[in-house]
């Protein structure tokens, strides 16, 4: 039992020899990859045990990635991974480019276009996610308390309050801002279209990540900005070595990063190199627009910190927003433009001028009771789930030269197939069965990683989900058998 993970734990209580014997069962081959297990009740009647041990001797197989929960089925043995976690550093193109991306593969038109059944596409998570009771109480208490508020422009910078609330959440992180500071947005997309009009002119040079979310390059396109991308790590983020190098010569005019939890491919920068790109890009003279949509979104142990906690000259511009975390139809975001504050409040005044102080002041009012970190604790529990079940499908159902990173937190991650996939062409016959996911090319400016593909875990997993994956692989592997015998 030296080689089976649980049983290396010296614990006398039941359900540890319980899961030691199941453990034991699974390494020897008495159950096999696929195979069900007893139901919680039946093995507690055949064990002469609580269901409360079972339930802990399965969980903690689980934990060791031994058994695996299939929603409204059971227990079953998991397979054994086919597939390569960690693919290799990015190779995007080493000139900037002009980005013009093809709207038809975006997830909305797809959305719109097509009946979907099963969607992979949207970075958006489901209703059920959201605490929508809770702040319809909170609003329509907020608007009693103070009727005027329906009639109050606001300030461009915010509502003072919610500014304050957002301040004090920044202390968890090392953060040190006041509420003036802080500028309120509408969502993430406005400011980070005010961070790059303060720092850009047509024709500039902007550092990406490569792959990078394909918003972002919608952005770009529409300012007329060149895109230099940058090889990407899924596990730690941009390449610090290559960033210095791409930035040597003075063409690049700011720099535009997702350390935590990218999009799309869920990777996480470690602190070190967060405290080098930082003193780089100062020493440079290049504005950092930070985008920390996914921070909140880590599955274990503290929250990583922004790029921005190793700022001291003011040179980051950390983004974020409430739109993934609580209410998208609030549109509520926000930003620390540090040396460039004035410049962008002065854009967000002829932009948007300011956000709905009725929406405003409930989100405040959310954070400040406590009810956000109870809200945040679940939502990471179920996007861990969520991907935890994509990831198991993709393990039965891709072939085995399929290539992927499980991220540690958000509900996106990337995955690799083999060089001969078109996922173009595989969403055409996916759209067919009504099942949507977005291509690698939508994340470059190259149009590169064709055969490259994003999955979403928006949604509690379900048996059309793990269908769906089922059904992906079946076409991933006949293309690749077409390919071959041509």
């Amino acid at each position: 039992m030296a080689d089976v993970p649980v049983a290396r734990r010296k614990a006398d209580t039941l359900y540890f020899q319980l899961a030691g014997e199941i453990a034991h069962a699974i390494a020897t081959g008495v159950l096999q990859a696929g195979e069900k297990l007893p139901s919680i009740r039946k093995l507690s009647s055949q064990r002469q045990v609580s269901l409360s041990t079972v339930m802990e001797a399965y969980r903690e197989l689980e934990d060791c990635a031994l058994i695996e929960v299939r929603p409204q089925s059971g227990f079953y043995v998991r397979h054994k991974p086919s597939v390569l976690f960690v693919p290799e550093l990015t190779q995007p193109p080493q000139s900037p480019s002009d980005v013009v991306i093809d709207p038809m593969y975006l997830p909305a038109t797809l959305a719109r276009l097509h009946d979907i059944k099963v969607d992979f596409g949207f970075a958006i998570l489901a209703p059920a996610l959201f605490p929508n009771q809770q702040l319809q109480r909170l609003l329509a208490q907020v608007t009693r308390q103070d009727p005027d508020l329906i009639a109050d422009y606001g300030r461009p910078t915010g509502d003072v309050e919610l500014r304050r609330q957002i301040a004090r959440r920044s202390l968890n992180w090392g953060g040190q801002f006041e509420a003036d500071e802080i500028l309120i947005t509408q969502g993430a997309i406005e400011a980070l279209n005010l961070c790059l009009r303060a720092v850009t002119q047509p024709g500039d040079v902007v550092v990406i990540e490569s792959p990078s979310y394909f918003g972002l390059l919608q952005i770009l396109e529409s300012f007329q900005l060149k895109a230099l991308e940058i090889p990407t790590h899924p596990q730690t983020g941009i390449s610090i070595e290559a960033l210095e190098f791409a930035t040597r010569n003075g063409e690049v005019r700011a720099c535009v990063l997702l350390p935590n939890f990218s999009n799309p491919l869920g990777s996480l920068m470690p602190d070190e190199n967060k405290k080098r790109l930082v003193e780089l890009l100062a020493e440079r003279h290049i504005p950092l627009i930070e985008d920390d949509l996914y921070g909140e979104f880590y599955y274990k142990g503290e929250r990583p910190r922004p790029a921005k906690a190793f700022d001291k000259e003011g040179n980051v511009m950390l983004i974020s927003s409430f739109t993934k975390t609580v209410a998208p139809g609030f549109r509520i975001g926000w930003v620390v433009a540090g040396k460039y504050h004035q410049k962008i409040e002065q854009l967000k005044f002829i932009n948007t001028f300011s956000n709905a102080m009725p929406l405003q002041r409930t989100i405040a009012r959310f954070l400040e009771s406590g009810g956000y970190d109870h809200h945040l604790r679940r939502l990471r529990r179920a996007c861990h789930e969520q991907v935890g079940h994509a990831v198991a499908a993709i393990e039965r159902s891709f072939p085995a030269d399929t290539r992927l990173h499980v991220p540690q937190g958000g509900y996106v991650f990337w995955v690799e197939l083999n060089a001969v996939v078109d996922t173009l062409l595989l969403l055409r016959q996916a759209l067919k069965e009504g099942i949507s996911f977005t291509p690698g090319p939508l994340f470059s400016p190259s149009h590169s990683y064709g055969h490259c593909l994003r999955i979403c875990c928006n949604a509690a997993w379900s048996d059309l989900h793990e269908q769906a994956i089922v059904r992906l692989g079946e076409l991933i592997r006949q293309q690749m058998a077409s390919t071959t015998t041509h």
